[in-house]
């Protein structure tokens, strides 16, 4: 009797209080907890802040080192030609047929306002490629959590890929920027409500669009995903359901109207005739994976990982599982059916790296619960900063694009003053020409895409001394090849520096 009086005694006791982690107590979950104190026990206490200011930190490091050593390739030199121009002269640009929107072009217009060198040109993408690593931490936490959020950033701050569009002047990593900011936006809006997520979700998606035209794929897949979610709601009571997802696209279309109308016009005059040059068929899934990933190696075991996460978002939230599924196929769908009109690169397709390692993150979803989740994401942070790291040491220590500094130098000592100077295709004249200056050099420069123009070139100039200057990129403008045989019959070559041909008049 005495015994289960006892017992039922003790059954009675409260239990005992969960512990309060530092990583719970300290955060900034709300504007008010944006105090001195507070943030002192977040970076002092809360080692999820920890990791997110490290990985932050060497996300700028790693984006920043040796950023001028690269020479400007032929789309960086462009980008500078765009950048000189006017505001309204960038926006005539695009309108009469450039195929990138001009957002990226006015940030680097008011950039060259402090400069003009490689690092300035590349200041934006390699600061907002920076600014990404903790984004990715956001999203990956409304994945798998805290760790979950740390794994993310850590995916992005090693990422070999994104380090080499980060220090492009290109607007792939802005781009992302601006697209990652809308995706969390998103899925904010869909987890607590609010107009506010929604607004955002719209004005950052028109930033994006605004910055590279072929992320309106991806914004579209968020778009029907929220349409599919809702789908019971909008059954219900389909007005009430569709304002905020209305207010969204709305502020989508007003910022983006201009560049709207203007992309239907390009994409007939860029459908109009088939690609000659980049990836097609299933070509374009398989060399965009290798890319993002990294070396055979990285890409296993991302891939592998990944499947994991799939299998593991599956079990846990239906919703994101959708949204991770339609985000890494459909954009593969889209992008092998467009290959047949257009060219398809996978730095087009950047905007798969959120949905890609936000499912590698979720793997973290099957570790056991008995097991420290600091200590498990740690673990994975360590392997992917070793997988990353032969990439990393190769692209330091050697040029991944072609050398017009180093070329442009050794013409300015191979030619004297009356020789000729003819480049093929002619639109190479942009990156030979950051650097080589004709006038200075008393040469004469000319462009040819055909062998008609090098016969007229070749009339024209007589006898005197020619240096002809190509790029693979001549079989673009000239598919037939005939430039290329033109040159093996009349010229002699001298060599080759990286991509860069030189052949001189016989």
């Amino acid at each position: 009797m005495g015994k289960n009086t006892k017992k039922k005694a003790d059954s009675k006791k409260p239990a005992k209080k969960a512990e309060i982690l530092p990583e719970d107590k300290y955060a900034v979950n709300s504007l008010s907890d944006l105090n001195t104190e507070n943030l002192k026990n977040v970076i002092l206490k809360n080692r999820y802040a920890q990791i997110l200011i490290a990985l932050t930190v060497i996300g700028f490091i790693l984006r920043f080192y040796n950023i001028g050593f690269n020479s400007l390739w032929l789309d960086e030199a462009s980008t500078h030609v765009f950048a000189q121009m006017s505001l309204s002269g960038i926006w005539d640009a695009t309108a009469s047929g450039e195929f990138n929107p001009p957002l990226f072009y006015y940030m680097e217009h008011f950039m060259l306002g402090a400069g003009d060198n490689e690092f300035i040109l590349r200041f934006i993408p390699a600061l907002l490629g920076a600014l990404t690593v903790p984004v990715f931490y956001f999203l990956g936490r409304e994945v798998s959590g805290k760790a979950g959020g740390a794994v993310t950033a850590a995916l992005i701050a090693f990422s070999s890929f994104h380090i080499f569009y980060s220090q492009e002047a290109r607007a792939y990593t802005p781009m992302l920027f601006f697209f990652s900011i809308a995706l969390l936006s998103y899925l904010y809006a869909m987890r607590n409500g609010g107009t506010k997520w929604w607004a955002l979700f719209g004005v950052f998606s028109a930033f994006a669009f605004w910055t590279h035209f072929y992320v309106f794929v991806a914004i579209g897949i968020i778009i029907l995903h929220a349409l599919i979610v809702k789908r019971e709601e909008i059954m219900k009571n389909a007005a009430e359901s569709l304002k905020p997802l209305i207010i969204a696209l709305g502020l989508f279309i007003i910022m983006s109207l201009p560049l709207i109308v203007v992309t239907v016009g390009l994409f007939f005059k860029r459908t109009a005739s088939g690609p000659t040059w980049g990836l097609s068929g299933i070509n374009v899934m398989t060399q965009t994976v290798m890319m993002i990933s990294g070396d055979m190696l990285t890409t296993a075991i991302l891939l592998i990982l990944a499947l994991f996460g799939l299998y593991a978002v599956w079990r846990s939230d239906r919703n994101m599982f959708l949204l991770l599924i339609l985000s890494l196929v459909l954009p593969f769908i889209v992008s092998m059916i467009l290959s047949t009109k257009i060219p398809m690169s996978p730095r087009y397709m950047i905007y798969l790296l959120p949905f890609y390692f936000m499912t590698v993150s979720g793997c973290l979803l099957l570790v056991p619960k008995s097991i420290d989740m600091k200590k498990a994401a740690a673990v994975l942070i360590a392997v992917i900063f070793i997988i990353n790291l032969p990439a990393l040491a190769g692209y330091y220590t050697s040029y991944t694009k072609n050398d017009w500094r180093g070329f442009a130098t050794g013409i300015e000592e191979a030619t004297n003053e009356g020789d000729v100077i003819v480049v093929l295709p002619g639109y190479i004249k942009q990156p030979l020409n950051y650097y080589y200056s004709s006038t200075d050099d008393g040469t004469t420069e000319y462009s040819a895409d055909s062998v008609k123009n090098l016969e007229e070139i070749a009339a024209t100039t007589g006898n005197t001394t020619k240096f002809y200057i190509m790029t693979s990129d001549i079989m673009a403008v000239d598919p037939t090849g005939g430039a290329v045989d033109w040159l093996q019959q009349n010229t002699q070559f001298q060599g080759q520096y990286m991509g860069i041909y030189l052949f001189t008049s016989n």
